[in-house]
């Protein structure tokens, strides 16, 4: 038993080895050609390729770090008080169910819970009726894009086609929780100027991140096969809340990124006046600190997004990005994948990374949606119901 042991720790230690010196070879071999994300920062400072998984891991916290500093600090977690609950099959967050719809296929409760001291979300929870198997279920995510409608518009209610990946996910059969971000839907009147945060992307990372605490407190669900997926804000908002919780196992972003040097936002007359195309994320229900502390200008903000994939590697990503989307240049999306591509082939998990690209604008257009959900089916493990998509 003893030799068994002993031989299988020498295979370990050589897989390790080996995956050190590939890794390193690449580095040696063509570091001047290596993407920015395969480089980080050592304990003086100087930047260096990445030469092993550790120094891999090394680089993902930095990028986290980098996101702190654009977007504030990530609250503490393990500090929370813990809630009560008035309805006993709920999780206990100071649930309230405001009111259900019932559908053939699911009930979709509008919920009001607590996530922190005086801070509440608002959310739908749709809980499938149909299912194929026994045992637990998989949920996930859904992060609204822009509007005011909120968690509407991912039940199918805004005034856009192709929004209601929420409600269809139901329909398949996961358990979905929508919240409202800040200044959106039933939180329309959040006052980002009161509250403990330094944008309104932390603010809507910690709900996220809540989010998931709440679906992992439901018996119904399984808490390792937990999902995002957003369209536009819920596209970034996906990858961002992503980044600081791994228990996210597959993300899907629609018209969510670009690189930095790439996005174009549709207003000219704001860029001219502002003299940056980033003027859009210094809102406060952004990143103001975009402007405060960095002026907007482009080679001074502390990430990009093709960093933002590598810290979520080698978990699975789909990105939706197409051709002629006026916010996320296709371009940049491009180089981004390309770059985070070299990061997942570290891990041998080059298929865990997807994209597709169709001819259309700032969309979710019913095939790729289908699409994202065949690909989240199968890192979840889940046999959906039949629906159909409008």
């Amino acid at each position: 038993m003893k030799i068994i042991y002993r031989n299988f720790f020498r295979l370990l230690i050589s897989l390790a080895l080996l995956c050190m010196i590939s890794i390193s070879t690449i580095a040696q071999n063509c570091s001047s050609d290596l993407p920015d994300v395969l480089f980080y920062k050592n304990k003086n400072g100087t930047k260096c390729p990445v030469k092993s998984l550790f120094e891999l891991e090394l680089k993902k916290g930095q990028v986290l770090d980098s996101m702190e500093a654009l977007f504030g600090a990530l609250p503490e977690m393990f500090t929370l008080p813990p809630f009560n609950s008035n309805t006993p099959e709920f999780p206990s967050f100071n649930t309230l169910v405001i009111d259900s719809l019932e559908t053939p296929l699911y009930i979709r409760y509008n919920i009001k819970f607590t996530v922190a001291e005086n801070e509440d979300v608002t959310a739908y929870l749709y809980m499938p009726l149909v299912r194929k198997g026994k045992g637990s279920l998989p949920a996930m995510l859904a992060l609204q894009p822009t509007g005011i409608d909120g968690k509407k518009i991912v039940d199918g209610q805004g005034p856009k086609t192709n929004r209601a990946y929420g409600k269809e996910l139901a329909e398949r059969g996961y358990v979905v929780i929508a919240p409202d971000y800040p200044s959106f839907g039933d939180q329309k009147d959040y006052n980002f100027k009161t509250d403990r945060y330094d944008s309104g992307v932390m603010k809507a990372i910690f709900n996220h991140i809540r989010c998931v605490d709440f679906l992992q407190s439901m018996p119904s669900v399984d808490p390792e096969r937990i999902g995002a997926i957003g369209h536009s804000l819920g596209g970034h908002s996906a990858m961002y809340v992503a980044a600081f919780d791994t228990r996210i196992k597959v993300i899907v972003s629609s018209c969510g990124w670009t690189l930095n040097r790439y996005y174009n936002n549709y207003n000219e007359k704001m860029r001219i006046e502002t003299g940056s195309r980033l003027w859009g994320k210094a809102q406060e229900r952004y990143t103001p600190l975009a402007l405060t502390k960095y002026n907007l200008e482009l080679d001074k903000i502390p990430f990009d997004f093709d960093e933002v994939i590598a810290a979520l590697s080698p978990r699975y990503f789909f990105s939706n990005s197409p051709i002629h989307d006026a916010n996320f240049n296709v371009e940049g999306v491009r180089i981004g994948i390309a770059d985070a591509s070299e990061v997942y082939r570290l891990y041998n998990a080059e298929d865990n990374i997807q994209v597709r690209y169709p001819i259309a604008d700032h969309d979710f257009p019913t095939e790729i949606r289908r699409e994202a959900y065949e690909f989240v089916d199968r890192v979840l493990q889940h046999s959906p119901n039949m629906h159909i998509m409008k």
